[in-house]
């Protein structure tokens, strides 16, 4: 994965974020699918359903719709999850949701003074607008997840 400053090939994107929650709060919603579907998701869209087998090795699914885009289906599987620090994954948009282009994300997490940044980054993707689409949509499935994790990390400070 490159690092927050080196410039990324047109073929690959990189999202950063810092959380106010523990790295302990913002791993739990990705290891337990109930928490994903709270969260999951572009801006706009609603998850319809989720599955998740939580292991390397394990194949996610999910189903969402929007009244732009219409139903889209993606899954992958994980291919190595390292508790606490980072979580690889396929990802593709199944036929008719998109570019069936299998994509490696690889999701790796640091905590600091109880934040946690997480690092997002998904490549190869096969032309830059490919790329940009995703960007705008993993920019805000990654804002939700972020305010998901920080009400949460309130909730549980309050």
């Amino acid at each position: 994965m490159p690092t927050d400053d080196a410039p990324l090939r047109d073929d690959e994107l990189l999202i950063v974020r810092t959380f106010d929650a523990p790295l302990a709060l913002v791993w739990r919603i990705w290891e337990d699918v109930d928490h994903m579907r709270g969260w999951w998701g572009p801006e706009g869209f609603t998850v319809l359903s989720l599955h998740s087998d939580f292991r390397p090795g394990g194949r996610w699914r999910a189903n969402m719709t929007s009244p732009v885009w219409g139903e889209n289906w993606s899954g992958g599987r994980y291919t190595a999850i390292e508790r606490h620090q980072r979580i690889v994954f396929t990802f593709a948009w199944e036929e008719g949701s998109g570019s069936t282009n299998e994509m490696l994300t690889t999701v790796t997490f640091e905590e600091h003074d109880g934040r946690t940044t997480q690092r997002f980054h998904q490549a190869p993707f096969l032309d830059v607008e490919t790329r940009d689409g995703h960007t705008v949509g993993w920019g805000t499935h990654l804002a939700r997840e972020q305010a998901y994790a920080e009400k949460l990390a309130r909730s549980a400070a309050g």
